[in-house]
């Protein structure tokens, strides 16, 4: 691999650059706070060899929505859920827009 490889990585949305340290850092929050969206599964950070979690710039985002969550008072459990929830209705849309375009340009009267 070579340095423009690895530096092209950190280009990557889902590329785990960041340790549970830095992330913590990135978001103003705490590093409890990044195990405990972890054990409630709304983010899965990877492990480096050694074990340490790292991040990526995805991982941060869905984080810093749960934060702002929980930052007004939401329970984390509620916080997580809610993400999710908007997760799936974003990409639900997306694929209801999709279906809508290819019917509109399969039908009929869309070639006349």
């Amino acid at each position: 691999m070579t340095a423009d490889d690895t530096f092209g990585r950190f280009d990557d949305d889902d590329y785990p650059a960041n340790t549970m340290g830095r992330a913590a850092e990135l978001l103003g929050t705490t590093q409890g706070l990044l195990r405990a969206i972890g054990e409630h599964r709304l983010i899965t950070p990877l492990r480096s060899a050694g074990g340490h979690r790292r991040y990526s710039r995805y991982q941060l985002r869905v984080a810093a929505r749960a934060r702002e969550l929980v930052d007004h008072e939401t329970p984390i459990e509620a916080a997580c859920r809610i993400v999710i929830l908007e997760d799936q209705l974003e990409e639900a849309q997306r694929l209801n827009a999709e279906y809508r375009r290819a019917a509109e340009s399969a039908s009929p009267t869309a070639a006349a």
